[in-house]
């Protein structure tokens, strides 16, 4: 039990080491496929421009919203996310598993300066638009968020569905 606090500090430390040197990493450039996704292979991979099933505008608010925060895709489709920034504060959406998100925010918090660039998020400054592209390859239910300090913890979070198969197509009625 004596050893506990050590332990703590010692775990705090390298957890912060850990954190600071990721904003100094080299980024693959912004939609851009790798070998290794990390945690964005969970619920697919970033997707082609030139092969988007469909385009899909979020807005997002300084209210700390997305609008809509729940969208409906199929697997394998990609989409092009336009992220309208109508607030006055920098926003994003990154794309991952609820448990990726909190421990992302909880870092976010720690270090709310650092900048990142990963294949499943975009920045948006205030007043502009961007875009994110991804195919969803898994079926489930996932999340985004902003992730900029505190903007997670005030509610602003959202819903990707992403249905196994398209639904089949309605049946002619075959009465006279």
């Amino acid at each position: 039990m004596k050893y506990l606090p050590t332990l703590l500090a010692v775990s705090l430390i390298a957890l912060g080491s850990a954190a600071l040197a990721h904003g100094d990493e080299d980024h693959p450039a912004r939609g851009a496929a790798t070998a290794d996704q990390g945690h964005a292979s969970a619920l697919g991979k970033p997707g082609d421009p030139k092969k988007v099933s469909r385009t899909v505008e979020i807005t997002m608010s300084d209210a700390m919203r997305f609008s809509p925060a729940s969208v409906s895709v199929k697997r394998n489709e990609t989409i092009r996310f336009v992220l309208k920034n109508e607030g006055k504060l920098k926003h994003e959406m990154v794309l991952g598993t609820i448990r990726e998100l909190k421990a992302h925010a909880a870092l976010m918090l720690r270090f709310p300066g650092m900048e990142h660039v990963d294949p499943n998020q975009a920045s948006v400054e205030a007043g502009q638009t961007g875009e994110l592209v991804w195919q969803f390859t898994k079926a489930g239910t996932f999340d985004f968020a902003c992730l900029q300090a505190g903007h997670y913890e005030a509610g602003m979070r959202g819903k990707v569905v992403v249905a196994s198969r398209a639904p089949p197509p309605a049946k002619a009625d075959s009465r006279p």
